[in-house]
């Protein structure tokens, strides 16, 4: 049964939240100052100035996840488009966030007044089978491997938040914003 509003897949890390936003943990775990534009890949071990153990990594990042999460700072006008679409559109965010946090993104979403009508948390980047089971007509990311394919797979537009570690080809279903605003133009001409 097709939805009565439009039904919009939206990433959390990185789309609603700011790409940098977990930045500071890593630079005061590690001592030191990567930026945005030092990570140039979707792994923030490309950004590092040194070699990193990735197991080592892996283990400090999932141990404080919960922290750096719920510590998460808006993208900006993120709060602001969202509010204007949660009367018109049904807003289903699909994120690689295990379900070990789901209390703690809730809680967020609440602290924040971030609009949502379903949070899925499924621990893995493959959001196919989510954003078709959940009949998703558009979809928001900031990851560029989970836009094409999503773009490609289900053929449907999927919104790409451009960030240094995105800049590879799209398809033309892939519509690259810089921000929140352009994303809402984007949105108020084809749907």
């Amino acid at each position: 049964m097709t939805p009565l509003k439009h039904r919009f897949g939206i990433d959390i890390d990185g789309t609603v939240t700011c790409p940098s936003t977990l930045l500071p943990h890593i630079n005061k775990q590690y001592n030191i100052n990567m930026t945005l534009a030092d990570v140039t890949e979707y792994d923030f071990l490309s950004g590092f100035p040194y070699p990193v153990n990735r197991d080592e990594f892996q283990a400090w990042f999932k141990k404080n996840e919960p922290l750096m999460y719920e510590a998460s700072e808006l993208a900006e006008n993120a709060l602001q488009i969202l509010q204007l679409w949660q009367p018109k559109y049904e807003l289903y965010y699909i994120s690689a966030r295990g379900t070990n946090v789901l209390d703690i993104t809730q809680n967020w979403f609440h602290a924040f007044d971030v609009p949502y009508d379903h949070i899925e948390l499924i621990g893995s980047h493959d959001k196919i089978s989510m954003a078709k089971k959940h009949q998703v007509e558009a979809f928001f990311e900031d990851k560029h491997d989970n836009a094409v394919e999503i773009a490609e797979q289900l053929n449907i537009p999927v919104i790409l938040f451009n960030t240094p570690y995105n800049q590879r080809s799209v398809p033309t279903n892939v519509i690259r914003v810089n921000n929140w605003l352009e994303a809402n133009q984007w949105i108020s001409k084809n749907f």
